[in-house]
């Protein structure tokens, strides 16, 4: 961006936008168990439960201090019940006993088992309760039975607390004085060893994830352009060039971007994304073009077959890339995609697999895409709402869930037409907390949560709307 003349709009006059967002839970390094001198191996013998309060006892205390609670009839029950939910029942359970009993410690187990039943869940969203819970395992349950006839010495820290990560976007200008400005963007994150489970490498030896296509392709077609909008783009706009990153965990850089933009988004006349243009096949030359619907210009100005491109189009604005979070905002967006392959959130995804030359001739397409809109009014135009990943369920909701959403429960940030959501009266910003007797507190209990129902079935949802809770009939 420097070499190429571009004017830095970061944080501090440089190229850099900083934002952090919600990770997880993080245990603290002094958590410990210990009764009497014995003391408890983290994870070998006990976890705390994310959900527990955080406490540091050290002290003498009577059986009714501390309660054991044997889990073996919902463990059994959840094991031969295809419906069953073991971690939501232990949770429900635990929240009423601290609502109904005056304690100081929770110990909860499974008495036919010698594991763990649960671990601390980083990802939880569950509501914290007032008391610390521990779960540890047969021996280590024996072991406090024994010693429960009389009063206890026992030290429990349990130390829980929210983990951020920090993430960054690089953003520079090219200042032509013009009224509107055209952005530029690219994702440039990718998923490091795998880590954040969402890779899709089967081996059990960490590989590093290249991402030659997903997205160093994308990103070096962004840097491509910078040169080329500044020697020779149209001065009718301004152009602003961002890499995005946190994409890979849900669109955080992006979204972030749109919410702290260094210029007025009324101002933005589109948004072009480029993300996996680096396989293009030379025999068929077939790109797909994603948010061809979101405004009538895009039809009067691309053809199917513009610069010998086979052009296939999606008219969603909305999809697992950084666009959806500018079509959110009713700007027109353009997505550049040159398909998926098997290597795909793999290590395998490399350099050596990437058409180069197919980069250089999708990055003259988008700057003759620019040049063919300089006189172009650009109305904005809805959508049909996509998923933002895959689904094998029978059923759908037809909701577009906020990924970066830290409450509990599921955000439905867009709501698809005609389909059971939306016929159901959920509305964008709703929560969702419940279908039927299931309860969930992120995504991944949801998606949990749907598998269950069958198309056609009729049951409940239950959401938060602003400060009031609702229940609605919606079929599947």
């Amino acid at each position: 961006f420097v070499k190429n003349g571009l004017t830095p709009l970061g944080d501090k006059q440089d190229y850099v936008q900083h934002f952090n967002f919600y990770e997880g839970l993080k245990l603290g390094v002094k958590d410990q168990l210990k009764l009497g001198g014995t003391s408890f191996v983290l994870n070998r013998d006990y976890s705390p439960l994310s959900y527990s309060a955080s406490v540091e006892i050290n002290s003498l205390l009577s059986p009714d201090e501390v309660m054991l609670f044997d889990l073996k009839s919902k463990f059994e029950e959840a094991k031969n019940n295809p419906h069953g939910d073991f971690e939501n029942d232990v949770y429900e359970s635990c929240e009423a006993i601290s609502k109904t009993h005056n304690i100081k410690l929770l110990l909860v187990y499974v008495s036919n088992t010698e594991g763990l039943p649960l671990v601390f869940d980083a990802k939880s969203k569950r509501k914290k309760l007032s008391i610390p819970v521990i779960c540890i395992t047969k021996g280590c349950a024996e072991k406090f039975i024994a010693a429960s006839a009389e009063k206890m010495e026992i030290t429990a820290q349990v130390d829980i607390s929210e983990n951020y990560r920090n993430g960054m976007n690089v953003v520079g200008f090219i200042n032509n004085g013009a009224k509107q400005t055209v952005v530029v963007g690219a994702h440039f994150d990718h998923l490091g060893y795998g880590e954040d489970h969402n890779s899709l490498y089967a081996g059990s030896e960490p590989q590093i994830h290249h991402g030659a296509d997903d997205n160093a392709s994308g990103t070096a077609a962004l840097i491509a352009l910078t040169k080329v909008l500044k020697n020779r783009g149209s001065k009718n706009f301004n152009y602003l060039f961002v890499a995005f990153s946190g994409e890979e965990l849900g669109l955080y850089g992006s979204k972030y971007f749109v919410e702290h933009a260094p210029i007025d988004l009324k101002n933005v006349k589109y948004m072009i994304n480029m993300d996996m243009v680096g396989r293009l096949n030379d025999s068929t030359h077939a790109i797909t073009l994603g948010g061809f619907g979101t405004s009538p210009s895009w039809g009067k100005i691309i053809g199917l077959n513009e610069m010998g491109f086979t052009i296939k189009v999606d008219s969603s604005g909305s999809g697992p890339s950084d666009h959806t979070s500018f079509y959110k905002k009713d700007i027109p967006v353009l997505f550049f995609f040159t398909g998926t392959h098997s290597d795909y959130h793999k290590p395998s995804d490399v350099a050596d697999k990437i058409n180069h030359q197919g980069i250089v001739s999708i990055s003259r397409l988008v700057e003759q895409i620019i040049y063919k809109t300089t006189s172009e009014e650009m109305a904005f135009t809805k959508t049909r709402e996509v998923s933002m990943g895959k689904s094998s369920f029978k059923v759908t909701l037809g909701i577009m869930p906020d990924y970066t959403f830290s409450g509990e429960g599921v955000l439905a940030e867009g709501v698809s037409e005609n389909k059971p959501a939306k016929k159901a009266g959920i509305i964008p910003g709703d929560v969702i907390l419940q279908l039927g007797d299931y309860k969930f507190s992120d995504v991944q209990g949801y998606m949990k949560v749907l598998g269950k129902f069958n198309k056609g079935e009729t049951t409940t949802v239950t959401l938060k709307r602003g400060d009031k809770i609702l229940q609605l009939e919606i079929t599947f």
